[in-house]
């Protein structure tokens, strides 16, 4: 599956790296990267958290079945060396690698594997990479606890893994992220692996200095020859923009994440300016709503709130032109991208028709929860409130750290809450979170329930048929817009400051701060050696 727009994002990725390929890549050296997403990493267990913020550094850490291949813009196999599909499309039998070696010196094997895949199916933790997992045979079983292990699992031998899966998807859509990386089974069940987390790797963890930074060194025996070719990465947690910005000016960081206000202005500084890497992100920003809470139950009002908000004001002057108008779910690079649908119109007599309608001819009060983040947070709120104050809508803000609002999002303790979420890059991974028999826990964070969606949702996983998958899975994102679960807010535009002797960034479209670290290096002008 390809982007619409990867022709762009990989244009300007071999154009990168057609420079790269004229240097030899320089050993040593250490990559200064910012985790810029809040005050803290969330946990040192990468299954606990689904955070953008800690998947920095588990990329360096750890492996996953799969990896993102971002010229390609699709997932590449990783921890195996084949996949040999069966069973009209559900059965892949995977020749894992046999020279992968996690940092205690330990090879992994399919157990390994399969015991990382049991652990994120304890529905007792509800691990965020459940929403992944459960695409196998049996793991929903062991989710409610009707069984121990995933059925769908099976070891054939050391080295080769048979998964059966419910439902007809590439796999390498639902086992690319650090949600779901492989930890060793004799050790991730001690509680000194939160402490000191072992992984596969070509980064081994060093330290972590809580609210400031993570160390990790080269793992010598990675299995990809010749990487990693830094001796060392440093993820430090920068969570505001002015903070970075002085240490990005200052040299002391090699990327730094641009807010609105810092993309203005590194375009317009001469010697920032060409620092910028940009791509389209499959991220989609917006508010959601509480069914459980009385008006909202209501899709009137959900639909008012949309024409309520002057969405294209907010993005032109607010967010600086860092973003793309959001219609519905799925994102502008998303293979399944509508671009006959219209966003919903500023039209706050239609707001208020809408609200008559529903039983609200004076409005209401409700509770809004968000992180103070520049692009989606509290900035936005404060922009929107007028806005629907002048429907009758009053919002109160509660304003929590970003770390906390992933909790609340998960927890369903919210009457609305604003948020960034990922909608791709599987347009059937990403419109599932809205099935009913997804968790909220896992990604159904507005516990939506319907029918007719769930219909198409079901019916476009079990066919054979890519183009009628496809006209499936653009009804079930229609059937979003309609229902309106969510303001519509905007698809993220990344921008990233890149200092000049920090060569192979990728311009990955799933996030664009996750970076396969062993490909990146530093040439002699760094200042940190």
């Amino acid at each position: 599956m390809m982007f619409r727009i990867v022709a762009i994002v990989a244009g300007l990725g071999l154009a990168l790296a057609g420079s790269v390929e004229a240097q030899t890549p320089r050993k040593g050296g250490t990559i200064r990267m910012t985790a810029p997403y809040g005050s803290s990493f969330t946990s040192l267990d990468i299954h606990t958290t689904q955070r953008a913020q800690d998947e920095i550094y588990a990329k360096a850490l750890h492996r996953s079945l799969y990896i993102w291949n971002s010229a390609e813009g699709k997932p590449v196999l990783e921890l195996a060396k084949e996949d040999v599909v069966s069973g009209g499309g559900l059965v892949h039998t995977f020749k894992l690698r046999d020279d992968a070696y996690f940092h205690n010196g330990r090879k992994m094997t399919a157990d390994d594997v399969i015991w990382s895949y049991n652990r994120i199916m304890d529905g007792a933790k509800a691990y965020p990479g459940a929403r992944f997992v459960r695409v196998i045979e049996g793991a929903a079983a062991v989710e409610k606890g009707q069984a121990k292990e995933i059925s769908g699992l099976k070891k054939i031998d050391d080295f080769t893994l048979e998964m059966k899966l419910t439902e007809k998807v590439d796999p390498g859509f639902y086992f690319f992220t650090a949600l779901t990386s492989i930890y060793p089974a004799d050790e991730a069940a001690k509680d000194s692996f939160i402490q000191k987390p072992i992984g596969l790797g070509p980064f081994k963890f060093v330290e972590h200095v809580p609210g400031s930074r993570i160390v990790l060194e080269r793992w010598d025996r990675f299995y990809k020859p010749g990487k990693p070719y830094a001796d060392k990465v440093i993820v430090s947690v920068m969570g505001e923009a002015a903070a970075r910005d002085v240490a990005f000016r200052n040299k002391e960081i090699d990327t730094s994440v641009l807010g609105p206000a810092q993309y203005v202005a590194y375009q317009s500084d001469a010697d920032l300016k060409g620092t910028i890497v940009e791509v389209a992100e499959v991220f989609t920003r917006y508010m959601g709503m509480n069914t459980a809470f009385k008006p909202f139950a209501d899709k009137r009002v959900r639909q008012a709130i949309n024409y309520a908000i002057d969405t294209d004001l907010i993005i032109n002057k607010l967010v600086k032109n860092k973003a793309y108008r959001a219609t519905s779910w799925l994102p502008l690079t998303s293979p399944l991208y509508d671009k006959t649908m219209k966003p919903y119109a500023f039209d706050p007599a239609k707001a208020k028709q809408l609200l008559t309608e529903a039983g609200y001819p004076s409005g209401f009060e409700f509770e809004w929860t968000t992180s103070q983040n520049e692009s989606w947070g509290l900035p936005i709120v404060t922009a929107v409130i007028p806005m629907l104050d002048k429907v009758g809508i009053k919002a109160k803000v509660k304003q929590v750290e970003t770390a906390v609002l992933a909790e609340v999002v998960r927890s369903g303790d919210y009457q609305a809450f604003i948020y960034s979420q990922q909608t791709g890059p599987d347009p059937q991974a990403a419109l599932k979170c809205f099935h009913s028999s997804t968790p909220q826990s896992a990604c159904n964070y507005m516990n939506f329930k319907n029918a007719d969606f769930d219909k198409l949702i079901d019916e476009a996983g079990q066919t054979d048929d890519a183009a009628k998958r496809g006209q499936l899975l653009q009804k079930a994102n229609a059937l979003l817009y309609e229902e309106a679960p969510i303001w519509f807010f905007n698809y993220n535009k990344a921008v990233m400051a890149v200092q000049p002797w920090l060569k192979g960034v990728q311009l990955n479209a799933t996030e664009l701060t996750h970076q396969n670290v062993e490909d990146l290096w530093v040439d002699e002008t760094s200042p940190a050696k």
